[in-house]
């Protein structure tokens, strides 16, 4: 709706966000230059200093024992998870990239959080349907980040594990935009269209749309 509440961030305003925010270590600095510095453009898949913040007094809130991440690239938003969790806590990351995710586990081990976390490389929803249905040990805490078109998939294998009250945050959900161009109709947009579209009805949950970053959705599960 036209007449909302919301104010457009010029880049001088979001600047302003970010400082007046507990956003991001000198160590998550260190690792946003190097994988800036190492991987180009493509650094654009890490996630914005504010997010990770946010997901980690998300992840701390609910008080988050086992958490899973879906896409982990070099390791930023996991850092923000596993720093949430208590000592015995654990944070099962996949990806498949082994090249990406080396530079996750030297930053991990700086961060002091290496031990806190299991790194799976292999396709996601294999790791994903391996995990035991358990009531006793769910998911409390899940971010879903990799590739779009699986996004469907990745969320009903982890909401199938997630406890009642147990959190679910899928990143990318504006899509640059695209998700209202009609010009724009590539595999990944139709399938975050698709999954937008789908959450908006999904009765087994509690879901809100942010427009921090990219667009992060968050689900509660009933």
């Amino acid at each position: 709706m036209a007449d909302g509440k919301f104010v457009t961030l010029s880049a001088p305003l979001y600047d302003y966000v970010v400082a007046h925010g507990h956003n991001g270590d000198a160590l998550l600095k260190e690792l946003a230059a190097e994988t800036a510095a190492r991987l180009g453009r493509i650094s654009g898949m890490q996630i914005a200093p504010e997010q990770g913040t946010f997901m980690n007094l998300l992840a701390r809130s609910i008080g988050t024992r086992f958490a899973v991440e879906v896409g982990t690239f070099t390791g930023y938003s996991a850092i923000c998870v596993a720093r949430a969790l208590p000592r015995d806590g654990r944070l099962l990351c996949c990806d498949v990239s082994e090249e990406w995710t080396s530079m996750a586990r030297g930053y991990w081990a700086k961060a002091g959080v290496a031990e806190k976390i299991t790194l799976k490389i292999a396709p996601a929803i294999e790791t994903l349907q391996a995990l035991p249905v358990d009531p006793a040990h769910p998911i409390d805490f899940a971010f879903i980040d990799a590739d779009k078109t699986n996004y469907r998939l990745y969320y009903e294998e982890v909401l199938k594990r997630t406890r009642p009250g147990g959190l679910i945050l899928i990143d990318n959900v504006l899509w640059n935009g695209a998700v209202i161009d009609p010009q724009v109709q590539t595999a990944d947009t139709k399938a975050i269209r698709a999954l937008n579209d789908f959450l908006a009805t999904d009765d087994r949950v509690d879901m809100v749309m942010l427009p921090i970053s990219d667009g992060l959705t968050i689900c509660r599960k009933r």
